[in-house]
């Protein structure tokens, strides 16, 4: 399937003394008499997925850890072991590795999870949705999870009185919001509730901590943010953020992702220094002025657009015009929309066919045209 595996091992967590010790690394510790590592290990080949590569925290710990693989699964599995510096996070475990990942899909997984879910088929739900992400979720406890995180430090334990909050699409199939670490009541941006229409909000739902990323996108965002050092923490919502603007759709569109991981049709015509982001996409025979800037918004078919105009986190649909020097943010443009010069739109919607004339300055309003 073309999937590169990596399973997160952790290392001497002193979160866990003194059970582990430089002898006995997390990876080894027993569970059921058996080395905990050896539960995903053994539910990986049961998949076909045999190319792997083991990140263990420390020089030491990865020697041993290395030895007993060698040893358990001689001719079995193809394992890679490579060390990493100690309490750099699960982000900053793969960022530590990121030139050894070359396959399109990499399958992310914790060294301590005990499951019978088949991996092979979170690859096989990855692929079928053409996903930037997919994160397998589980039940949490009834006492509540116990969060010892996959593999790194920094991934702390939860403390007594937090939770997390995850968002699902009506079909369950796909998360549109997540917030973990809450110790109180969460906000939900008005922008965030437009954006999916319909959210179905679960506390009770936990990070089973195993996750397939589309390389490319995994690898951009390492790169980008390197202040990251938790997947659950700090990617996996990010990329849940990122994915209200165009998300699953990028597949639906029967385009793929350019180089700078955005959706330009080839028919567009940008002006001079105008750029448009990461999580944007651009429509056929839509033409763009000079000095303009599209970050993580849809721009439609066939749309005219002036010059120094700024288009941030919002939707623009078909065959609108837009005039020089306008603003738009957090906003949903309707098809056949006309602004005129200068209009700056916040948190508006704007209903099909209206003119917003010159020098407008609307915030949280809806305009749309008088019914008759």
């Amino acid at each position: 399937m073309d999937f590169q595996v990596v399973v997160l091992a952790g290392g001497t967590s002193k979160n866990l003394v003194p059970l582990v010790s430089k002898e006995v690394p997390k990876a080894l510790l027993p569970v059921g008499n058996r080395p905990v590592i050896s539960y995903v290990l053994e539910l990986l080949e049961l998949s076909n997925l045999k190319d792997l590569i083991v990140v263990v925290e420390g020089q030491d710990a990865a020697v041993r850890v290395g030895s007993w693989i060698s040893g358990a699964y001689v001719d079995r599995l193809h394992v890679e072991v490579a060390a990493v510096p100690e309490d750099v996070g699960t982000a900053g475990a793969l960022r530590a590795i990121a030139h050894h990942l070359t396959a399109k899909d990499i399958l992310v997984v914790s060294g301590d999870i005990v499951s019978d879910v088949p991996l092979g088929a979170v690859a096989a739900a990855h692929r079928r949705h053409d996903a930037v992400v997919t994160a397998m979720l589980c039940s949490a406890p009834v006492s509540g999870p116990s969060e010892s995180g996959s593999s790194v430090g920094k991934d702390k334990a939860k403390k007594p009185g937090h939770y997390n909050i995850i968002g699902l699409d009506p079909t369950k199939q796909f998360l549109v919001y997540i917030a973990t670490e809450l110790e109180k009541d969460i906000r939900i941006q008005k922008s965030i509730l437009r954006a999916v229409g319909q959210m179905e909000i679960r506390s009770d739902l936990m990070d089973a901590h195993l996750y397939a990323f589309k390389r490319s996108v995994l690898h951009e965002v390492l790169d980008q943010k390197d202040t990251f050092q938790s997947l659950k923490q700090d990617v996996l919502p990010y990329l849940v953020r990122c994915q209200l603007v165009i998300g699953d759709a990028s597949h639906l569109s029967g385009y793929s992702f350019s180089a700078q991981n955005n959706i330009i049709h080839p028919s567009a015509e940008l002006g001079s220094k105008t750029t448009v982001g990461p999580h944007c996409m651009l429509g056929e025979g839509s033409q763009m002025g000079d000095k303009c800037s599209v970050k993580r918004s849809v721009i439609g078919r066939h749309c005219r657009i002036g010059s120094n105009v700024k288009v941030v986190n919002s939707v623009v649909m078909n065959h609108v015009t837009i005039g020089d020097g306008c603003s738009i943010q957090n906003s949903i443009i309707c098809s056949n929309v006309q602004l005129q010069d200068r209009v700056v739109l916040k948190d508006c919607q704007v209903g099909a066919g209206f003119v917003v004339t010159a020098g407008s300055e609307c915030k949280g309003e809806a305009l749309a045209k008088k019914e008759k």
